[in-house]
């Protein structure tokens, strides 16, 4: 079978108009994904290379396909399953920075150079008072984009419109503004010139993003039937879902310049919005897509259930979700109303997504700090403007509390356990004495038609919130919850003088100890 090629694709070089440092997945099936639709329909023309900013090789395999690869779009549209494939030829080339400086940082000196795309990680992004500026590269992409960015300065003389436009999509907060705060200190520190820094303040533009897309990555289990699917090897393809959200903040208008928004206008459930204020969309995306995950998984998994898709098939964890999202969190967000009800609905088909498997467990990663930063605003604000508790964010406290309830630390983790009921004929049983024999050791106790067994499961989160877990869980509920909410460590204010919330919880983790998840779920679903 025929690797996938420039010759396959048809592709034709235009002008180098984008640097990207990162050839990850998420930037090719985002980012690069959006500027060849933008190419296709004639509102761009530009060709990006990929840089690949501290790993030596690597590069080969993308050479070997000049840099052509397939997205695949996997997931729920318009009520329907579907399967999108695109060949992507918006990428002109692959470059090291370290293995292939000098080609790297010529890319500078091309007069339709106009962006630069990002995705080094959240620790990317960072101030390194060690780096050098005669390193061929500096150690960090900071230093390399200073150093980039100074390149060009020089051999266009400073001219005001060879300013480059930066795109960050590290995921921390105010992106573009921490990117340019260590370009500035990087210019103090090596005593770059004055023109430099005015040139850098005035001629440059630091974006501010959010970007949103569950991209999947290469499909490495089924690489085989990929390939037949597609008639041809494609050994850097990229899998992901359809939903796609990039909000660009600027003081400048870029969207002229970048028309993606125009570009994606026709493409159902993917948007590209330029704004001046991106912290909207931030607090809408944490409140409704995070803070949904974070509200209903623990008490999903404490009912059964494995996976976000099984949650969303499970009636009493979908309803629980859409009384929290639809009743408590959106009333107390500032967008319009429909806006925030479509994208409500959007993270609903999101999470209904057939061919994306996300495990509850993973999602449980330091859930303490999740629940503070994503559900705990919510709750605030909708006591504030209603004066009452919202009863189902204030049961999510109470589910996170009953998922952290464990004694043993093992590790480095915190072992839970969560009651599974299985099919008697798993079991053993001698009728004459009416018990149980599971021949895994578990416990277990013999109901009729089935049994129930203790399932082990580890707690990942800060070695201090596990600690407090592991010496309290067991403690009297209203002595538990009093305790767990005082600490301003973990809420980052004591929570217990939230006027009722201690008793509420305490109620809610009561039902739960004594009538199991499922059962005190539904009296409030």
């Amino acid at each position: 079978m025929e690797r996938l090629n420039a010759a396959m694709t048809g592709k034709k070089d235009r002008p180098i108009r984008v640097v990207q440092f990162g050839s990850g997945n998420f930037l090719r099936g985002f980012v690069d994904y959006m500027i060849d639709i933008a190419n296709e329909k004639g509102l761009f023309d530009g060709d990006i290379v990929l840089l690949q900013p501290n790993s030596v090789g690597g590069t080969e395999k993308f050479r070997e396909q000049d840099c052509q690869y397939t997205v695949s779009l996997r997931g729920i549209v318009d009520g329907e399953a579907v399967v999108m494939n695109r060949q992507i030829t918006s990428v002109r080339e692959i470059l090291g920075c370290v293995g292939d400086y000098e080609r790297y940082m010529a890319l500078a000196e091309l007069d339709t150079l106009k962006f630069v795309v990002s995705n080094t990680t959240e620790a990317g992004i960072v101030f390194d008072p060690m780096d050098q500026f005669e390193a061929k590269p500096a150690k960090s992409f900071s230093g390399k984009l200073t150093q980039f960015l100074y390149r060009r300065y020089q051999v266009f003389g400073g001219a005001a419109d060879k300013g480059l436009v930066m795109l960050p999509a590290e995921l921390i907060d105010d992106n573009g503004a921490a990117l340019k705060a260590c370009v500035d200190r990087l210019i103090d520190l090596w005593n770059l010139e004055d023109g430099f820094k005015r040139w850098v303040d005035e001629a440059c533009v630091f974006t501010s993003t959010l970007v949103d897309r569950i991209v999947t990555g290469y499909p490495r289990d089924t690489e085989q039937e990929e390939w037949e699917k597609l008639g041809y090897e494609d050994r850097i393809m990229v899998t992901g879902e359809p939903f796609a959200l990039w909000v660009i903040e600027s003081e400048k208008d870029i969207s002229g310049e970048l028309p993606l928004d125009k570009a994606m206008a026709d493409m159902p459930g993917m948007d590209v919005i330029y704004t001046d204020d991106h912290k909207p969309y931030k607090k809408r995306k944490v409140r409704i897509l995070n803070g949904a995950h974070t509200s209903f998984v623990l008490a999903s998994f404490l009912c059964g259930n494995d996976t976000v898709l099984e949650s969303m098939k499970d009636e009493d964890v979908r309803g629980f979700l859409e009384k929290t999202l639809y009743d408590e969190v959106i009333p107390t967000l500032d967008l319009p109303k429909e806006e925030l009800i479509d994208f409500a609905k959007a993270v609903e088909s999101r999470f209904e997504n057939p061919y994306v498997k996300h495990a509850l467990l993973s999602i449980s990663l330091n859930s303490v700090s999740k629940w503070r930063a994503r559900c705990m605003p919510s709750l605030l604000a909708f006591v504030e403007e209603r004066g009452e508790l919202p009863a189902h964010l204030t049961f999510s406290l109470a589910a996170l509390m009953a998922f952290y309830s464990g004694r043993e630390l093992r590790g480095g983790k915190l072992v839970g356990r969560r009651e599974v009921t299985t099919s008697v004929t798993e079991f053993a049983h001698d009728s004459a004495k009416d018990k149980c024999d599971y021949r895994a050791g578990n416990d277990c106790v013999h109901h009729g038609e089935a049994a129930k067994q203790h399932e082990e499961y580890m707690i990942s989160d800060d070695a201090s919130v596990l600690a407090f877990f592991a010496e309290h869980s067991a403690d009297d509920t209203g002595m538990f919850v009093n305790a767990c909410l005082a600490r301003e460590d973990f809420w980052g204010q004591d929570l217990t003088k939230v006027e009722g919330l201690v008793e509420a919880v305490t109620a809610y983790l009561d039902d739960i100890r004594e009538n199991g998840m499922r059962a005190a779920l539904c009296r409030i679903s």
